[in-house]
């Protein structure tokens, strides 16, 4: 697979974010790699583009590499999308992915951005990497580095890509393999658990009912339905506090138990709903209010989530956005969301088929600012009040929650120091340009010690489907 990496930093061959890409490559020899310094080059670009759209034109997979700047992509590489859809190049059906350093701080609007560029161009968009500036600095970061580009490869293969709200017509005909999406025999290697509310008229409830089944349908895992109507809830939550200081609910109709036993217990979970009143609905609502602890405390951390939708989802972007977040703030892979507007049997197919991935790989994303900003907020809040969510301060501690910059005291002496030589007109002039030069170091050593490259070895080439 050729890979177009649109390297958007101004620091060319010292961007950070792109060492990751340099990581990246070193572990899939099957992949040629190809980088456009879009960053520092854009002056150049613009006066003659046809270097640019070559390269675009070869490749099988556009990659866009960036630092995050103050709530977008750098406006260098802003410049070149422009460039992209005024020099009217053809680039329908190719995939194209992303990935970004920054300290998460509104890094789901650069992203964001980017897709809907990708929609516009008619690329086949996968989701993206948002990796904290130092990730690629420790073993997680990497693993989830590698992680993410296997996943790539993988929906390449395939045939997956994001559906964008509005689906075009030209994308959403485009068949998945037959053997991919045959049913198949179920293996009691995993668990998953459909949560739902099908109301009270059968009627109504059939053509949620209709998708559930289709996806059950396509698993490769043992599936099981729960119905919220069935469970009989004494009310909903009174914001006592209870839960957060013994990890029980005030209420005593078993549901903290069943919660447990029958929901978190899966592999994965599932959430089907009808759109009503521009939400999932009331008692949908009072599941989640109910386990309104797991609203601070990560319990299915890891565990990845999806959503089946009946109805127009394309009218309701903050129920969408609600759906993200959500998955972002509980540590969940959202693998994907299906609604039976556009093109159903797709949605649906390709629903199950990332699940199943994210389920046999274990598969986990970075957060970004949604989950990064909201477990922050909710790290301050339990410190503080620790006395009271007992239960909450615990888990928190268990899992290493409490990473205050604070205590990182040498970091922030290193920090005076370098502020010291920015401010220092003799020292800055010894040093030259070798400011960058020292930021880079630890992550050439990364590099140094990943696999040597290697040959690309000999692969029949990926067919874009």
């Amino acid at each position: 697979m050729k890979v177009l990496v649109l390297n958007g930093s101004p620091a060319g061959d010292d961007s950070i974010t792109l060492f990751t890409v340099k990581y990246i490559e070193r572990f899939f020899p099957s992949c040629t790699f190809e980088v456009l310094h879009v960053g520092k080059f854009i002056k150049k670009m613009e006066r003659d583009f046809s270097e640019s759209a070559e390269a675009l034109q070869n490749a099988d997979l556009i990659l866009f590499s960036y630092p995050v700047y103050t709530f977008l992509v750098p406006a260098q590489l802003h410049r070149f999308v422009e460039l992209m859809k005024e020099q009217g190049i053809d680039l329908s059906g190719k995939y194209a992915t992303q990935i970004s350093t920054s300290k998460h701080f509104y890094d789901m609007t650069a992203h964001r951005f980017l897709e809907e560029n990708c929609y516009d161009l008619g690329l086949r968009y996968l989701r993206g990497l948002s990796a904290d500036m130092d990730d690629l600095l420790t073993e997680t970061g990497r693993k989830q580095a590698l992680d993410f580009f296997s996943r790539v490869v993988w929906s390449v293969e395939h045939g997956l890509f994001e559906c964008p709200p509005q689906t075009p017509a030209a994308l959403a005909s485009v068949p998945l393999r037959e053997q991919d999406v045959q049913p198949v025999c179920k293996k009691k290697t995993g668990k998953v658990v459909i949560v739902t509310d099908y109301g009270t008229d059968p009627a109504a409830a059939a053509p949620l009912q209709a998708m559930v089944e289709r996806f059950r349908a396509l698993l490769p895992f043992d599936s099981a339905v729960v119905d919220l109507q069935q469970f009989p809830f004494k009310g909903g939550c009174i914001g006592c506090f209870n839960c957060a200081a013994t990890g029980k609910c005030f209420y005593k109709d078993g549901f903290d138990d069943y919660l447990r036993s029958n929901i978190q217990d899966s592999e994965a979970i599932v959430y089907a709903y009808t759109i009503k009143d521009h939400s999932m609905g009331y008692r949908m609502k009072l599941y989640d209010d109910r386990q309104f602890c797991n609203g601070h405390r990560t319990v299915t951390m890891g565990k990845p989530v999806g959503y089946l939708v009946h109805g127009d989802l394309s009218q309701e972007a903050n129920l969408r956005l609600l759906m993200e977040a959500r998955a972002q703030v509980g540590g969940n892979f959202l693998s994907g969301i299906a609604c039976d507007t556009a093109d159903p049997d797709r949605e649906i197919e390709q629903l199950a088929l990332q699940l199943t991935y994210a389920v046999t790989h274990h598969y986990e994303e970075p957060q970004n600012f949604y989950g990064v900003g909201g477990l922050k907020i909710f790290r301050d809040l339990i410190y503080q009040m620790q006395g009271l969510m007992k239960a909450d301060h615990k888990f928190y501690k268990e899992h290493g929650f409490y990473d205050f910059p604070q205590k990182r005291k040498g970091r922030i002496i290193g920090m005076y120091a370098v502020g010291a030589l920015m401010q220092n007109k003799t020292l800055q002039k010894k040093a030259g340009g070798k400011m960058t030069e020292g930021m880079t170091m630890p992550y050439h050593k990364v590099l140094d010690r990943a696999p040597a490259p290697k040959a690309a070895e000999k692969k029949e080439p990926v067919k874009i489907k």
